[in-house]
């Protein structure tokens, strides 16, 4: 491997290890806040910071050019995911959690392959989520129906971010997209926030951490991928995002001292090897617009 790749896939992991601590750090603050204050505190920072990243002043004149109802949508998914996850984080393990909500996104990709052959996909994945469940306490400390659903929803909210990211990248703005988005998401979310609990929003001893949370889940990954992307292939992007379910388990064990059982982790690598697989199928089916 060229050292360039070997360097891309080095920062590619620190990308989610910095994700997933930030997870982890979100979740301690849920002690004293409730996720929807976490959230919105996190996507405040998080709209100044990729402002300013990306210098998004200056899509301000084009503001009015812009395909708004794929900008809404996108931002609405982004949003409603965000809440939903750390409504999970709140009643699951941090691996559980993002394990189901990996489901979304891969159960997008796998409605884009079409041989028979990759059902073998489609059932690790049902395998992965049947597995993550301990049906017979379901409705332990370290398990909750309703937390499993609010993960399942994020997932099939971050489903519709990418679907919806994809026809809002043909409008070539770039990352001020993502900006545009997230000040959206957080604008929109405001208010509620400011009626659920205006005291906790405004009270300056909880922005450190909400900014360290924000820095770690938009600034730093996003820098790195964006590095890492300029040497990492499609297919090996793809690949190593599937480590993320794990890399959850391991940051919520050692921060959080979660532990899972070893079934669950036989359903997080369920997982994994269908988000690899599905991977390796779409990199070799051929694109009907090349053709």
């Amino acid at each position: 491997m060229p050292n360039s790749q070997l360097i891309a896939v080095v920062f590619m992991v620190l990308s989610m290890i910095s994700y997933q601590i930030s997870a982890s750090f979100a979740k301690q603050l849920f002690m004293v806040l409730d996720p929807l204050t976490v959230t919105i505190l996190r996507l405040c920072f998080a709209a100044v910071i990729v402002c300013i990243m990306f210098r998004s002043w200056h899509i301000l004149k084009r503001l009015s050019f812009l395909k708004w109802r794929d900008l809404l949508c996108y931002s609405a998914a982004l949003g409603f995911m965000n809440i939903l996850f750390y409504m999970s984080l709140g009643k699951l393990p941090q691996g559980i959690a993002v394990g189901l909500e990996f489901i979304g996104p891969l159960g997008l990709a796998l409605l884009s392959i079409k041989q028979r052959s990759d059902y073998l996909w489609v059932g690790l994945a049902i395998l992965g989520i049947g597995l993550m469940v301990p049906w017979g306490q379901a409705q332990s400390e370290q398990f909750s129906l309703i937390g499993a659903a609010c993960a399942l929803a994020a997932g099939l909210c971050w489903a519709f971010y990418i679907y919806f990211g994809q026809k809002v990248v043909q409008q070539n703005i770039g990352m001020h997209a993502l900006t545009i988005a997230i000040s959206l998401s957080a604008l929109s979310l405001l208010p509620i926030g400011l009626y659920n609990n205006a005291a906790a929003l405004v009270e300056t001893q909880y922005w450190g951490k909400a900014l360290a949370i924000a820095i770690l889940a938009t600034a730093i990954p996003y820098a790195l991928d964006l590095q890492a992307l300029k040497h990492l292939s499609k297919l090996s992007y793809g690949t190593l995002s599937s480590l993320s379910p794990a890399l959850a388990a391991l940051t919520g064990l050692l921060l959080l001292g979660e532990k899972i059982g070893w079934l669950q982790w036989i359903a997080l690598l369920c997982v994994m090897l269908a988000s690899v697989g599905v991977t390796f199928r779409a990199s070799k089916t051929p694109n009907p617009q090349s053709s």
